[in-house]
């Protein structure tokens, strides 16, 4: 079994996700083809840090030494390794063997930036009736319309992505304190690929045979965490888009508004009227209300950042 030359950075910040921590680092040494190091970082958690440092043996653990916040704390890991490759994974996912391979395979293209796989989610209790397929994003998995082959894409999910390192300290890592902090859920991920791309020159690329498990727990199959997650969402792209340069526009955005959730509110219709299941309609309309909770917040933040006028 050969290994390939990347680290592999785990950012955890809770003592409730110890038992989910300890699934991610076993997959993470458990690859087909192993990584040079696995470091994991806690956020601004003595007690955890030192039950980490303690427990978990095979690992580099490592004090967040940057702002709270996930983005800080996946920065602490990345610039501490010595890799060529950095990958990262969430303390609540969990590697398939084939993940890290897959990934790293991409990167004999010296034009390739970073790549990132599929995400599956692993459903605590079950998948609800009423989910489309073209929004299971607000769950942190893979989507309807996103390619069914190695494809180059606009940007990946941290959650299971690989980064050139040169590249990634080339514009600074993640946007310290611009990421998930609390019940704020900015697009920390596709910031930081968007800004490589325009600082490097270099490409990302979808690999979906490289894949992870994602934990949905209950409390995040409600339609409730639904709607806050696409309102969420909606603030985070204003707050995204403000900090890009004018010539660099949402235009993945405006497709998938565009094109694929129009055809999935048709789609789901037209199969409740042929009479394949309700739930067709009740997708249907989850696609209406995730477009209106998303143009909200993006209203919301719009005016939030408009200065008041004399």
């Amino acid at each position: 079994m050969t290994g390939i030359d990347v680290s592999i950075v785990i950012p955890t910040h809770s003592e409730r996700r110890w038992e989910s921590l300890r699934r991610t680092v076993k997959s993470a040494l458990a690859q087909e083809k192993p990584p040079t190091e696995v470091i994991v970082v806690v956020d601004h958690n003595a007690a955890l840090f030192e039950r980490a440092r303690t427990e978990l043996s095979g690992v580099t653990v490592l004090e967040n030494t940057s702002v709270r916040g996930a983005s800080g704390n996946r920065n602490t890991g990345a610039f501490h390794a010595r890799s060529e490759l950095i990958a990262f994974l969430d303390d609540d996912t969990v590697a398939h063997p084939g993940w890290l391979g897959h990934l790293a395979s991409q990167f004999t293209d010296r034009a390739v930036a970073g790549a990132g796989g599929s995400i599956r989610p692993a459903w605590e209790h079950h998948r609800p009736a009423w989910m489309p397929d073209e929004l299971l994003w607000t769950v942190g998995v893979s989507y309807e319309g996103m390619p069914t082959a190695v494809a180059e894409i606009r940007n990946v999910w941290s959650a299971g992505m690989m980064v050139r390192r040169e590249a990634f300290a080339a514009v600074g890592g993640f946007r310290a304190g611009f990421g998930k902090l609390g019940d704020e859920n900015r697009p920390e991920d596709t910031e930081l690929c968007l800004r490589i791309s325009a600082e490097t020159g270099g490409r990302w690329m979808y690999v979906p045979e490289s894949v992870i498990e994602h934990d949905v727990p209950v409390d995040r199959s409600t339609f409730r965490f639904f709607l806050r997650r696409c309102y969420a969402e909606g603030r985070g792209k204003v707050q995204m888009s403000a900090l890009l340069p004018r010539d660099q526009k949402l235009g993945t955005e405006q497709d998938y508004l565009r094109r694929v959730l129009p055809r999935a509110v048709v789609r789901n219709l037209a199969a409740a009227t042929m009479g394949r299941g309700g739930f067709h309609a009740l997708r249907a309309v989850t696609v209406i209300a995730a477009v209106a909770a998303a143009g909200f917040g993006g209203g919301v933040e719009t005016l939030a950042q408009t200065p008041p006028r004399g």
